[in-house]
């Protein structure tokens, strides 16, 4: 092909055919152009076919990493819960008449209350797209701002359970065992249930309840988003966003 071109340019010239020389050469260099502009648009193509691939396959892992995280953190609040559901039982007991109360019925119900189950998700993908500066291969910008603002999302949930689980083995758990043992084992015949009536143990109870309160439920002040109902938000958006179904 170069060889024809440089025959014809040649052929003009000893023709003394100057100016369709010139259009010739001008046309040559535009052709030129569009066969490089052509060649740089097909490798621009293969280039977003390469990171759409790439995408398809975070986004697939992303999902399934945040399906499992949902459920997780679906256990953890479950446990909260039930946690919460014990501690308000044994305040609804007071104060407390150890005498009258059915001690096998109260402890039964009042088990669990201590229970504690911190969120810790799996992280794989995002810390994946952190290490190797992918982010810019997810191109839906809201799933991007979510992804970066992940881990400041979930310190803000995580502080909250890991005061109360602090709270529990420093504080709650030291205090019952001054009443109980370690095991809080009421059937051993040192245990002197009188310590029910006591204010110390309505203590543990409603410190164990507002610890509990700050994990799940709702601020007062509406202007505030509270940390729980943000991360439950967060993690079902970035299913949604990141659903293979969607994209």
């Amino acid at each position: 092909m170069i060889k024809f071109f440089r025959k014809i340019r040649q052929n003009l010239l000893r023709e003394n055919k100057t100016g369709k020389y010139l259009k010739y050469a001008i046309g040559e260099i535009i052709l030129v152009m569009v066969g490089i502009l052509l060649a740089l648009q097909v490798n621009n193509w293969n280039q977003q076919r390469i990171a759409a691939q790439k995408e398809q396959l975070l986004l697939e892992a992303l999902h399934d990493e945040f399906l499992e995280n949902k459920a997780q953190f679906e256990n953890v609040i479950a446990t909260h819960e039930r946690a919460l559901k014990s501690t308000q039982y044994v305040i609804a007991q007071f104060p407390i008449d150890p005498k009258r109360i059915d001690l096998k019925t109260f402890k039964e119900k009042m088990n669990g209350w201590a229970a504690s189950y911190t969120f810790n998700p799996s992280q794989g993908v995002i810390r994946s797209l952190v290490n190797t500066s992918s982010f810019e291969l997810i191109s839906n910008t809201e799933l991007r701002r979510l992804l970066v603002s992940w881990e400041d999302v979930l310190a803000d949930y995580q502080e909250e359970e890991d005061l109360a689980k602090k709270d529990n083995y420093e504080v709650l758990f030291t205090e019952m065992g001054r009443f109980t043992g370690w095991k809080f084992d009421y059937d051993d015949e040192r245990v002197d249930v009188s310590f029910l009536s006591t204010l110390q143990f309505e203590t543990i109870f409603f410190r164990r309840e507002s610890n509990l309160k700050a994990i799940l439920e709702s601020e007062n002040d509406l202007r505030q988003i509270k940390e729980l109902e943000l991360i439950k938000s967060t993690i079902d958006r970035i299913i949604e966003l990141s659903n293979p179904t969607n994209q």
